[in-house]
């Protein structure tokens, strides 16, 4: 049954953000200028690449490297973030319905992620240890189907492998994923730490939602003492995640988000 499987708060803000960087507060071609050859563009939203070539020369117009396809307040998205969250959302172990991971879904999530990393960095946490992100990739390496039996990521060498594969050094990894459990600590603290679940409710869920599915299937239910404290664990999860969903409308309203067509020029 549904409830019985996403039943961590983790769980349920992994499927509606997966985190992946966004340039907060950074010009947008210093992400893209790795080499003194590169050149800011602004004119056409990309960053283009002086070729060698005669001053004279058609070739000297460069090469597109990269592209601003969304600006959020003053920070910028760019076609390169797109890329990189779609493979993020590949390492995922509860990845989304096939569908959801079209380039329009991913950059609305991108869109919002923005959007909640500006608030938390007026509203900083507790950094995440390196214990606690250790223990977590760890229980990551044995989570994920592919990278357990076909890379073996049990291993460091498997681990490694298994990210390259997707296009993620280690360490780049590492921190895109210290960065989503800041961002999941920052929403729990904001949304969860107020809810409270009463017993009533719990025995209204349990019976109104609960029973009949079981009696639709010719199962027997178990007993409500016992699944108690699941049930509260998805009402919470539902209270967030419409807390989470009213509350990224306002920040959308009350702020400025651009989404950019292809060629135009961003503001």
């Amino acid at each position: 049954m549904r409830w019985m499987t996403h039943n961590t708060m983790e769980r349920l803000l992994l499927v509606a953000f997966a985190t992946a960087p966004v340039l907060m507060g950074v010009p947008v071609w210093a992400s893209v200028q790795a080499t003194s050859g590169q050149a800011a563009t602004s004119q056409t939203g990309a960053a283009s690449s002086t070729l060698n070539a005669a001053p004279d020369s058609v070739a000297q117009q460069g090469v597109v490297l990269d592209r601003v396809v969304a600006v959020v307040n003053d920070d910028v998205i760019l076609e390169s973030d797109v890329d990189e969250e779609r493979r993020f959302e590949e390492i995922q172990p509860y990845r989304r319905v096939t569908g959801d991971n079209t380039r329009e879904r991913v950059l609305e999530r991108l869109v919002d992620r923005a959007l909640i990393l500006q608030q938390a960095a007026l509203e900083p946490e507790d950094a995440v240890s390196d214990k606690d992100l250790d223990d977590q990739l760890m229980t990551l390496r044995k989570d994920i189907p592919d990278c357990k039996l076909q890379y073996h990521c049990e291993t460091e060498d498997g681990w490694k492998k298994f990210l390259g594969a997707h296009g993620f050094t280690e360490e780049e990894f590492r921190e895109r994923w210290r960065q989503r459990m800041e961002l999941l600590k920052f929403i729990e603290v904001r949304f969860r730490n107020g809810i409270k679940i009463s017993d009533a409710e719990i025995k209204e869920f349990y019976e109104k939602r609960m029973l009949p599915e079981y009696a639709k299937r010719n199962v027997t239910p178990p007993k409500l003492d016992t699944i108690s404290k699941r049930i509260e664990e998805v009402e919470l999860q539902q209270r967030v995640g419409a807390l989470l969903v009213d509350w990224l409308k306002s920040l959308r309203a009350q702020g400025s988000v651009k989404i950019m067509t292809p060629g135009e020029v961003a503001p």
